[in-house]
């Protein structure tokens, strides 16, 4: 899933590639990312691009109407170029990653296909595409970005500068409820998931599964410097990568996140182990967040 790093140098590029661009045309081939059935995508052929901005996982791109095109892209949903002179970067990107797959004697996976594409008045043509095996992209033309709930109900952003103290506080201290489920839920803080929130527990040296409430001062004090932390250093590690390259540089700057059976980073000398939360899977160290306790793997299992 992507998370607020990724999705803020996708907006980035974006940014960069599309200002002052104008919408020549829009093809919908996947009618359920449409969430505005009154308002369709095609509504916003005729009009230039002024502005990409982020809001928590979703982007914005906003155009000279005063429409935006909010774009949230789920589980597995992501963006691409299919035309123009981005396109040439891409392409040879791809072909390099087929080359590399067939001299490792692995098939190359399939790209994801494209479930809605924009093209503009030179020929670029951005793709939104979607990986899963059901639609998690969605689509919406708004006047406001709060129209949509996804971006109304948002809690503060750990990447925004003005993010305060005081605000991770009224998010977090005093809940009776696990410290992973809240650094995801999209209400309290915006813009981390599932493995952003392993590496943001890891950091602080603290166990997924902790009551928030259960924290000395010391504990919360280091949660808050790991949230900023890990999500600002991710975003500017991040700049400047190309899109098509975003998701393999995510996996590689994991500490923990995807790497069960692999030795700590830390200098414990354990292991990385799987854990069952929320119906995914997680990782964490045992030897540094959990006091050596083995955490579930499903409902009554440890090992």
């Amino acid at each position: 899933m992507p998370e607020s790093p990724e999705v803020q140098a996708l907006v980035d590029e974006l940014e960069t590639t599309l200002r002052g661009r104008t919408v020549a045309a829009v093809d919908v081939v996947e009618f359920r990312v449409t969430k505005t059935r009154s308002r369709p995508l095609t509504t916003l052929v005729g009009e230039r691009v002024l502005a990409v901005t982020r809001h928590g996982k979703l982007f914005a791109v906003e155009l000279d109407g005063s429409e935006l095109l909010v774009v949230s892209l789920g589980r597995h949903g992501w963006a691409r170029w299919g035309a123009g002179e981005t396109d040439a970067a891409g392409g040879a990107a791809d072909a390099a990653d087929a080359a590399a797959h067939a001299d490792a004697g692995e098939a190359a996976e399939p790209p994801p296909p494209t479930l809605a594409a924009l093209e503009f008045d030179d020929g670029v043509v951005l793709e939104l595409t979607d990986a899963g095996g059901w639609v998690s992209l969605g689509c919406w033309v708004v006047d406001e970005a709060n129209e949509v709930a996804a971006v109304a109900k948002h809690g503060p952003d750990p990447a925004d500068p003005a993010f305060t103290r005081a605000e991770f506080d009224r998010a977090v201290a005093g809940r009776r409820k696990q410290l992973k489920a809240i650094l995801q839920e999209q209400e309290s803080l915006a813009g981390i998931g599932n493995a952003y929130s392993d590496e943001i527990l890891f950091a602080a040296r603290l166990s997924p599964v902790v009551h928030a409430a259960t924290l000395a001062d010391d504990e919360l004090a280091r949660l808050f410097e790991a949230t900023v932390g890990t999500i600002r250093d991710a975003i500017e590690a991040r700049r400047g990568i190309p899109i098509d390259r975003l998701k393999a540089a995510k996996v590689e700057a994991m500490q923990v996140h995807g790497r069960a059976g692999e030795p700590c980073p830390g200098e414990c000398g354990g292991e990385i182990r799987d854990f069952t939360f929320a119906s995914t899977t997680a990782q964490y160290c045992p030897d540094c967040q959990t006091g050596g306790e083995i955490l579930p793997l499903k409902a009554g299992e440890t090992e």
